[in-house]
């Protein structure tokens, strides 16, 4: 029986894109670089921070990337918070689940995940948060997952995860939860959706 609902944050509870690429192409543009290309783009929608700018960086020389990292380190992200879009029935959906279900967030987000719940008034909703910054190892990685079940103490058969990416799916593969796969048709999972009143005409969550 389903106890756990665990959800990704970017191209899943949150369309993310806009706001990643101003703040990465800001970071780019502050050291005289050009914007990133759409793979660039599509790789730090998935990687945590640390990881996405070692690879839109990866050309720069060892000192460069000293000033880059300090200089991401202090750049303020609330004005992107602006540019994130909150799916329409995130709200919907959590206010069914969190009678019924623990509910839980595993994302390569770092600090910035507690300042947007704060600000789109959803950390109320969530049991436990675990980011990239909380883990030795950040998605897809299981540690984050094995932190969850832990804490909740529930199976990976008592627990199901909502994710959009390849990254998600490594990460659910390595501890056996099942994947809803979100907005993602192509990726390999063991259900899709397209939005978040979908999920709850999932067997799962017939039960």
């Amino acid at each position: 029986m389903l106890k756990l609902i665990v959800f990704d944050c970017d191209g899943v509870m949150f369309d993310s894109r806009e706001a990643n690429r101003r703040y990465y192409n800001d970071i780019l543009a502050a050291f005289s670089l050009p914007p990133m290309d759409e793979d660039e783009l599509s790789f730090v929608h998935m990687h945590n921070v640390t990881d996405s700018v070692n690879h839109i960086f990866r050309h720069a020389h060892r000192e460069l990337m000293a000033e880059v990292r300090r200089f991401r380190a202090g750049l303020d992200y609330t004005p992107y918070l602006d540019f994130m879009v909150m799916e329409a029935d995130l709200i919907e959906f959590l206010e069914f689940a969190r009678k019924r279900y623990k509910l839980a967030i595993s994302t390569n987000r770092t600090t910035t995940m507690r300042p947007l719940l704060q600000t789109f008034q959803l950390d109320g909703y969530f049991d436990k948060v675990v980011t990239a910054g909380d883990v030795a190892h950040p998605k897809p990685a299981p540690d984050a997952l094995h932190d969850i079940l832990a804490h909740f103490n529930c199976t990976a058969g008592q627990t199901i995860y909502i994710g959009d990416s390849e990254i998600d799916r490594q990460h659910t593969e390595a501890v056996g939860v099942p994947l809803i796969a979100f907005k993602n048709p192509a990726l390999p999972a063991h259900y899709h959706v397209e939005t978040f009143n979908q999920i709850r005409q999932l067997d799962p969550f017939k039960r």
